[in-house]
C-alpha cells in the first residue's frame, strides 16, 4: 500500500507554556527509531487526539513521554523539563498521568481501594484529587464497594481515569479510551475528557480508535503513520475533511465509514 500524505492543515506553534512538547523526536526499541521526528505539542485545557492505524507509533509515543522509552533523536519536555527516561514514577511526581491501554487496575481491589492507590501529596492534596475525580465522573460514587473486576467496561475506563485524576496531575495522556468498548458508550466517555480539561486546565493527550468522536471533543489532531506525523490540524476542521484524512489514515485504501462517523 502506498501511503499519500496530504498537504498538511497547519496549527499553531507551541506557547512557552506548553505541557508536552516533542520536538524532532524520534523514539523506539532497542535503539531502532519506531517514531521519528516528531513535532507535538499540548497546552494547559486542551484535548489533543493522536490518531492513526494500528501500529502508526501511537502507543509508543505515549511511552516515551512517560519515561518508559528512551528519546533516541530531539527532544521530548514535560511542563518545560526533560522527560526522564526510565523512571515514570518522577514523571507522575511531577504532574503527568498516564491512562495505559490496559488499564492497569486492581481487578480484586473495590473502586475505592484502586482509587486510594493513587494518591500523592499531603492529606489536603489527597482530599482535594480524590473529591476532584468524584466530581469529574460521578457515576463512580455508588460503585465505590465494588470490585474493579466486576465493573463493566465503561466503568473500568472511567475508574482508570478517576485513579489518574485524584494524583492532581497536570497533563493527561489516555490510551485507546474506546477499546473494547461499544460506540454508544464511547460516546458517553470522550466527553468527559472535554469536562476534565475545561473545568481543570489539564492537558489532555488523548489517543483514539474512533475518528469522528475524537475530533468531536478534541482542540486539535495529529495523524501519525509509519511512525510519523502525516497531518495536523483543528479538531473541527478535520473533521469535515473525509478525503485528508482517508490520505493521512490509510494511504490508497478507503477509510471505512464507521471509522469516520458517530455510530450508535
Amino acid at each position: 500500500m502506498t501511503t499519500t500524505t496530504p498537504t498538511s492543515t497547519s496549527t499553531s506553534t507551541s506557547t512557552n507554556g506548553a505541557l508536552i512538547e516533542l520536538s524532532g523526536m524520534s523514539s523506539g526499541y532497542a535503539g531502532v527509531p519506531v517514531v521519528r521526528d516528531l513535532d507535538l505539542h499540548v497546552d494547559p485545557g486542551e484535548v489533543v487526539a493522536l490518531l492513526g492505524p494500528n501500529g502508526a507509533g501511537k502507543t509508543t509515543t505515549l511511552l516515551t513521554v512517560s519515561g518508559l522509552l528512551k528519546v533516541l533523536d530531539g527532544s521530548a519536555t514535560v511542563l518545560g523539563e526533560p522527560v526522564i527516561f526510565g523512571s515514570p514514577h518522577k514523571m507522575a511526581k511531577r504532574g503527568m498521568g498516564h491512562v495505559p491501554e490496559d488499564r492497569s487496575l486492581f481487578f480484586s481491589l473495590t473502586v475505592a481501594e484502586n482509587l486510594k492507590l493513587g494518591l500523592r501529596g499531603s492529606r489536603q492534596d489527597q482530599r482535594e484529587g480524590y473529591d476532584r475525580a468524584l466530581t469529574l465522573l460521578p457515576a463512580l460514587r455508588p460503585l465505590m464497594d465494588r470490585r474493579a473486576g466486576l465493573l463493566s467496561g465503561g466503568e473500568q475506563q472511567m475508574l482508570a481515569v478517576a485513579r489518574a485524576i485524584v494524583a492532581n496531575p497536570k497533563v493527561l495522556m489516555v490510551d485507546e479510551m474506546s477499546l473494547g468498548l461499544a460506540p454508544i458508550i464511547v460516546e458517553r466517555l470522550l466527553p468527559i475528557m472535554r469536562n476534565i480539561a475545561d473545568e481543570t486546565g489539564i492537558g489532555v493527550l488523548l489517543v483514539e480508535q474512533h475518528i469522528h468522536m475524537a475530533l468531536t471533543v478534541a482542540d486539535r489532531a495529529y495523524v501519525m503513520n509509519h511512525g510519523e506525523i502525516v497531518l495536523e490540524g483543528i479538531g473541527a476542521e478535520l473533521a469535515g475533511r473525509r478525503d485528508l484524512l482517508e490520505a493521512s489514515y490509510l494511504g490508497d485504501t478507503v477509510l471505512p465509514e464507521e471509522a469516520v462517523t458517530a455510530d450508535v
